[in-house]
């Protein structure tokens, strides 16, 4: 107003009249809501007046396709919010695609080709459950935005709102909602879930507080706090072992539900070709296979002094580091599928050195192709093992010889017990509907 006193002032003594940047500004905020409240119609009369026949706009106002004075007007919406996007096809044809309704249903929450026993584990129950004819919907951060973890820069932490999450639960209908993980997408989630109070359960994958501890050096209480905060109104957490259950409801979340685990016992079998890069190697042959990472481990492994040849199967960010550091090692990377079954097979001995993980998929994959573990006595193989079938030791060099000793047709046997149709019962049995089931959608 200052401004505006000072300039009219000198506007006077020149003779010039009067001037209102208030008024000003209002009309050109007029201007503007008239432009944005029609916009479309204002689009295509600047293109007819350029001679043009079309337009085509991105990511602002409603997604559509229609005849606007002669002009043809393309607007794709919101990719992220809308879940839409306009398609040219090879013939000329311009098609809205509301890729949320076409290809969600059809989404992974990741590749399959994973050593990754979280990702394995929900492609796996899912695969199982669509066999049986329900319908999912896996909302995965390959649909949104997203950056880079820190320190695990092959995760991608997506940017999403708790608003698009909703509008895709409700447009697929779904009788259930379940929140796999604590990240971004899984808090976006909660978030929509607590607001609009939806039921939904939750699952404890991973040691996330440990794992955080031991990659940052933050106080695993402090993540702790936001555990308990996360996972307090879910109706239930589904974990994998009774080890996992005692430490959550040592943490204050008594709310759980058992959520085994299982292997695709067509793929990971005792008979099968071997691996000849392993099997050529002079034995004992020792294998581990997992994600390469510090809160794995991997280095208990490779500083044990019991003879024969270590292999790592896996990719990862201690990587580079590791074979540095340990030049006698063998890294072959990652292997999946009927190449790790043979990998598993070519081995002695599978070493689990982890002492966070919650359960250890590759345990089980091991045991079917007929290899036993040595494992330290930490939650997962103190649950899934038992003695005809691997060695558990604080010190890994007594472990190691000891699972050497068990018998292989011993191990393939064990393993047949652990089922993904019983792994998907189990999860589809704990699930906390939204409303009475009317139809088989989950």
């Amino acid at each position: 107003m200052v401004v505006n006193q000072w300039l009219n002032v000198a506007r006077r003594r020149l003779g010039m009249p009067y001037w209102s940047l208030s008024k000003h500004a209002k009309a050109k905020v007029k201007n503007a809501v008239a432009f944005i409240s029609h916009f479309e119609e204002v689009v295509a009369h600047a293109a007819g007046s350029r001679g043009v026949d079309g337009v085509v706009c991105g990511h602002i106002h409603t997604a559509e396709i229609r005849d606007i004075q002669g002009v043809a007007y393309y607007n794709d919406g919101d990719w992220v919010e809308g879940c839409t996007a306009l398609v040219e096809h090879f013939d000329g044809r311009m098609e809205l695609l509301h890729w949320a309704d076409e290809i969600a249903a059809r989404n992974a929450p990741a590749s399959t080709d994973s050593v990754n026993g979280v990702v394995r584990t929900l492609t796996a129950v899912r695969d199982e459950l669509e066999a049986q004819g329900h319908r999912l919907l896996v909302i995965s951060p390959d649909r949104f935005a997203s950056l880079p973890c820190p320190s695990y820069p092959e995760i991608r932490l997506a940017l999403a709102r708790s608003g698009t999450i909703g509008r895709l639960i409700r447009d697929f209908d779904a009788d259930a909602v379940h929140i796999a993980t604590e990240g971004p997408l899984g808090l976006a989630a909660r978030r929509w879930c607590v607001g609009d109070g939806v039921r939904f359960t939750t699952a404890y994958h991973t040691q996330f507080p440990d794992y955080v501890a031991a990659r940052t050096g933050v106080n695993a209480e402090w993540i702790w706090r936001y555990i308990r905060w996360f996972h307090a109104p879910a109706d239930a957490i589904l974990t994998s072992t009774p080890s996992v259950d005692a430490v959550l409801r040592a943490h204050g979340l008594p709310h759980l539900r058992r959520w085994g685990r299982g292997v695709d016992l067509a793929t990971f079998t005792a008979d099968g070709p071997r691996d000849p890069v392993i099997t050529a190697l002079p034995g004992p042959i020792q294998l581990y296979v997992g994600r390469v990472a510090v809160e794995k481990n991997i280095e208990g492994f490779l500083q044990s002094t019991t003879p024969g040849s270590k292999v790592v199967v896996g990719d990862g960010p201690a990587l580079a580091m590791l074979a540095a550091r340990y030049p006698q090692a063998h890294f072959l990377g990652p292997r999946f599928g009927a190449d790790l079954a043979a990998a598993y097979r070519s081995a002695d001995v599978l070493v689990f050195p982890s002492r966070t993980d919650t359960f250890g998929l590759v345990m089980i994959e091991a045991l079917a192709c007929g290899t036993p573990i040595a494992a330290l006595p930490a939650p997962g193989p103190v649950d899934v093992l038992d003695e005809s079938v691997g060695a558990i030791d604080a010190d890994l060099d007594v472990a190691i010889p000891g699972a050497l000793t068990r018998d292989r047709a011993t191990c393939t046997a064990y393993a047949a017990r652990f089922t993904w149709a019983s792994s998907a019962a189990q999860f589809l049995d704990s699930l906390a509907p939204l409303r009475a089931p009317e139809s088989r959608a989950a």
